[in-house]
């Protein structure tokens, strides 16, 4: 009961802000749930799922892919238990 009010608001705006960074990437990178709780676990989960959509994207890009991201994935999860190669799954 101490702290004024625009230190409260501001410790608030900042949670916020985190709170909103991680529905983010939860959105955009496909992360359900954080397998680890310390930082360098998140942190490299985060840079996993990004490497992950940026070379889906490349992939898509350079071979003229005209399959939606998702459905992408789900063929890369196929290609990754089977012997077949992206490109023959996406023919």
């Amino acid at each position: 009961m101490e702290r004024e009010a625009e230190g409260i608001a501001a410790v608030y705006k900042e949670r916020w802000e985190v709170e909103l960074f991680f529905k983010w990437i939860k959105q955009r990178l496909k992360v359900k749930s954080f397998w680890g709780t310390s930082e360098n676990a998140v942190y490299s989960q985060i840079w996993a799922a990004l490497i992950f959509t940026v070379l889906l994207w490349i992939n898509r890009v350079l071979n003229g892919i005209t399959a939606s991201p998702y459905e992408l994935m789900i063929m890369v999860k196929s290609a990754l238990l089977t012997k077949n190669s992206l490109m023959g799954l996406c023919r």
